[in-house]
């Protein structure tokens, strides 16, 4: 069997159709062109910038406004990256591992492992989006072990990487509806337009879930449907992949003060006492709201992480590994702190903000019933570019938030229509599937044949479904 590494994988393997063959040059395209996210959000700082001097902004005033935003989102930064480092401690953990084993097990089929990890993947990225990325990887790769599966690894990839394209927006760990929950964290400039917009008007709405649910289902028939059979099928091997685990050498205590470090009893008492915390806020609030704080929501899963590792060397190896992955959020969310405060605080003397004529221009453009899907539709092509849902929500919510109050669109549904929509480019833009690709060894070209083909029915159930459940509820004045 020939051994073919992915580089040289440059065209589409022989029979494909149309779209495996169109997306494939797609994501050829991207990865030849397309620079690191940094250089788009520098390009973003740069483009507000020049679009308030349009407007009549003084220099010295936009130059200031971006020195005065750009450490405004620290706590929500660090917030962020905790929801990244949290759930890829947990899915790197020995119960995981173990669980990941026991799944195994269970298809019959390869076409029927691929759509139950496109089902582990969506259900656990409602959840939390770095466990559904990480946790649905390994799990591929440990159904591409098994000998009696004839799956192909590229479609099981792709279905990995479903939860990240589908739902993951949608679920608890939605950037923009946590920074909409959370009062500390939610920038002045966003809170005077929506006010604080709890779960129970974004995630938690019935047609959110109903939405949610249909993407699941959908997603879920593309993958099975879309599986290669026979000998169409491309394992593991074929694409020059190494399954082969290096064993894990368990580390010891080499000195006496080592030995804490290798011992359960302080992870015990942190535990202990954080579980004690968790149950008091739990109780004491309704559960909807305890969880909507992202430092609940956060400390719920590092206390789920150190118990999963046992041992704080465990826990702290894990936690070095996951680092990595927060980089691009580190150094891009302060210049989308300085995008927001350009964006509402410079403006022409007695003018408006660059916010207010964006907004203005979205009512011209829009209608009450027009809106969710104009928004979606711009949301999903900025996405491409921008591919952060925090930090992009950052610099879309001023104006487009603005305008949604114009036209009378329900507040929270609104930030659902960002959600719904950010998450559509996930499907075939390399920059969300690279924690993904280092776990299972191949290239975004191996796997966006099959996202291409779920994002081609995703776009338009989408857009259907944000402007038909929009017309399902009424507008709500902002509140605080």
């Amino acid at each position: 069997m020939k051994n073919t590494t992915t580089l040289e994988r440059t065209a589409p393997p022989s029979g494909s159709g149309f779209l495996e063959r169109v997306a494939i040059a797609v994501a050829r395209w991207s990865e030849r062109w397309f620079p690191d996210a940094y250089v788009f959000a520098a390009i973003a700082v740069a483009a507000v910038a020049l679009g308030a001097l349009a407007i009549g902004a003084p220099a010295t005033q936009v130059a200031q406004t971006f020195g005065d935003g750009f450490w405004s989102l620290i706590p929500f930064t660090m917030q962020m990256a905790m929801i990244a480092i949290t759930g890829y401690v947990v899915a790197v953990s020995t119960p995981a591992s173990r669980l990941i084993a026991m799944l195994t097990r269970l298809p019959r089929s390869g076409r029927a492992a691929i759509t139950f990890v496109a089902l582990v993947s969506i259900v656990l990225s409602m959840f939390n989006w770095a466990i559904s990325l990480i946790f649905s990887g390994l799990l591929a790769r440990a159904l591409a072990r098994r000998g009696d599966l004839a799956m192909d690894y590229r479609a099981a990839g792709a279905a990995a990487y479903l939860g990240m394209g589908a739902t993951w927006a949608l679920g608890l760990s939605s950037a923009a509806a946590q920074l909409q929950a959370n009062p500390a964290s939610l920038p002045k400039a966003i809170s005077d337009i929506t006010g604080v917009l709890p779960f129970s008007q974004t995630i938690f709405l019935p047609q959110s879930m109903l939405m949610a649910a249909a993407l699941a289902v959908v997603s879920l028939a593309i993958a099975w449907f879309s599986s290669p059979r026979d000998e169409r099928v491309v394992s593991a091997a074929d694409l020059g992949v190494d399954l082969s685990e290096a064993p894990m050498q368990a580390a010891r205590a080499q000195r006496p003060g080592d030995w804490l470090e290798h011992s359960p009893l302080l992870t015990i008492v942190l535990v202990a006492l954080g579980a004690g915390w968790l149950v008091h806020e739990f109780s004491s609030k309704d559960p909807l709201l305890a969880i909507s704080n992202l430092n609940t929501y956060n400390f719920l899963f590092l206390m789920l992480g150190m118990l999963l590792h046992w041992r704080p060397y465990r826990f702290l190896q894990a936690v070095k590994a996951s680092v990595p992955s927060v980089a691009g959020v580190l150094i891009q969310f302060p210049l989308y702190g300085g995008i927001a405060f350009m964006l509402t605080k410079a403006a022409a003397p007695g003018g408006e903000a660059l916010s207010h004529v964006l907004a203005a221009f979205f009512v011209s453009v829009s209608s009450h019933m027009s809106f969710p899907a104009v928004m979606g539709a711009y949301s999903a092509i900025l996405g491409f570019f921008v591919p952060s849902g925090g930090g992009k929500w950052i610099i879309e919510a001023p104006y487009v938030m603005q305008a949604a109050s114009d036209l009378r669109v329900h507040l929270g549904w609104a930030v659902q229509v960002y959600n719904a929509a950010e998450a559509l480019p996930n499907l075939i833009n390399p920059f969300w599937m690279l924690p993904l690709l280092g776990v299972l060894g191949l290239r975004a070209r191996d796997i966006v044949g099959f996202t291409f083909t779920q994002l081609i029915v995703h776009v338009p159930l989408v857009l259907i479904l944000l402007t038909v459940l929009a017309g399902t509820l009424e507008f709500v004045p902002r509140t605080m």
